[in-house]
């Protein structure tokens, strides 16, 4: 099978790494790619939103699976486009309609879809600068702290959680009338907090059928003890301990199933993953977000989880015939911890050169915000590199992956030294 992944970053190096394993495999392409995936397979010059350029490739080389890995070309409709050309009903693309990427694409779009499908989350109401004044009134009637999230992609940036009732009406203006998070949040929803520990949960749906990947939690915040501000992610668990059997069958029977009956209900055309975010309140699942894509840096933690063929998932989630997959998981557990640049999520400097990945051992690095410059390999982005082990125990795999990280280093590196601290 020839391969094609879009994306640049960790996750698209993970996908990329358990993709290269298949007997399936005959070519691999990661468009754009990084150093990481340039080890797998062979990047390509063009972008995420190239679509023309993606539509030619595919037509060229006669690709038969297509992976789009971020979420920006989803809501932009890469699969619709893809689908539309003559011939190309053999393609698998991994990755939902337009329809199904607005569940990403919009929280006031997922908030009504879990309310007309009885999924449980929290209560929420949407806001503009049309009606600002009822957004300060439904502030209110609610108790501190305060959940005010960006309704568009703001690149996980776009939630503020805040404790004190005027601060969060300045906030609620800053972002509907002065643009805070540009277009993302000219429309604004707001929800009641719900107090728990999140855990992330992953399918792979054929749009009827869908196989469950094993579950993680991630760790947002740049500070150690869960302090600062928010991050697309610092570090990974998989398996998460609370995560028991009477957990998953409560996700399942509550959230994930009644979603992908949903998507049949509503006629959404839906192939690919979904990311379930989740919160456990009081022993209860109850959905904080939708992803319509893997999560990064979950995707580090679950891909070297997985012991079944990925390809043979996509070629049955293509025919309609997941409920036939075969399913195996390593039982250990798996970490990962994420070095970020200096600054990071504030201003950051690129091309810092990075030493010492040659002397890592017992672990994976995936590359996430890298690049080679003039031969050598440089920081390119806030999070640069996840360090992934795989051991028997929490604490083992999480020594390895800190053991890997003391033998590499670049100007600025930071990383927090607590991932799993609340396990």
């Amino acid at each position: 099978m020839k391969v094609l992944v879009l994306g640049s970053g960790g996750r698209e190096h993970a996908l990329s790494w358990k993709i290269a394993q298949s007997k399936k495999l005959r070519e691999l392409y990661i468009a754009p790619g990084n150093p990481g995936t340039a080890t797998l397979g062979t990047n390509l010059p063009f972008g995420v939103n190239d679509f023309e350029a993606i539509d030619a490739f595919v037509e060229e080389k006669q690709i038969d699976c297509v992976v789009i890995g971020p979420e920006d070309p989803l809501v932009n409709g890469l699969s619709n486009f893809l689908r539309k050309r003559p011939g190309r009903a053999k393609l698998i693309i991994v990755g939902p309609s337009q329809a199904g990427a607005a569940l990403e694409g919009s929280k006031d779009v997922a908030k009504a879809f879990m309310a007309r499908h009885n999924i449980p989350t929290a209560a929420y109401k949407t806001f503009t600068a049309k009606n600002l004044e009822e957004g300060f009134d439904f502030l209110e009637s609610l108790e501190a702290p305060y959940v005010l999230k960006a309704d568009g992609l703001a690149a996980g940036k776009g939630v503020l959680i805040l404790n004190d009732l005027a601060e969060a009406k300045t906030e609620l203006k800053n972002m509907v009338v002065d643009a805070k998070f540009g277009t993302a949040s000219a429309q604004v929803v707001i929800e009641e907090f719900l107090d728990g520990i999140e855990f992330s949960v992953f399918a792979l749906t054929d749009g009827k059928n869908y196989v469950l990947l094993p579950e993680a939690k991630d760790y947002k915040r740049i500070g150690e003890g869960d302090k600062g501000l928010n991050t697309g992610g610092m570090g990974a668990i998989s398996p998460v301990p609370f995560v028991d059997s009477e957990m998953m069958k409560k996700v399942r029977e509550r959230i994930v199933e009644p979603t992908i009956n949903g998507f049949a209900k509503d006629k959404i055309d839906y192939q690919g993953f979904v990311f379930f975010g989740l919160i456990n309140v009081k022993g209860n699942p109850m959905v904080i977000e939708y992803n319509v894509r893997m999560g990064d840096p979950e995707t580090e933690v679950v891909m070297p989880r997985i012991e079944s063929d990925i390809l043979t998932w996509f070629e049955l989630m293509h025919e309609q015939r997941l409920s036939e997959a075969e399913v195996k998981f390593s039982a250990q557990t798996a970490t990962t911890v994420m070095v970020v640049s200096g600054g990071y999520p504030g201003d950051y400097e690129k091309g810092k050169e990075i030493s010492g990945l040659e002397n890592v051992e017992s672990c994976i690095a995936f590359h996430a915000g890298t690049t080679t410059k003039e031969g050598k390999l440089v920081t390119n982005g806030g999070r640069v590199l996840a360090f992934t082990a795989m051991a028997d125990t929490k604490e083992k795999a999480l020594q390895q992956s800190y053991s890997a990280i003391s033998k590499i280093c670049f100007d600025g590196i930071n990383f927090r030294k607590d991932i799993g601290f609340d396990l």
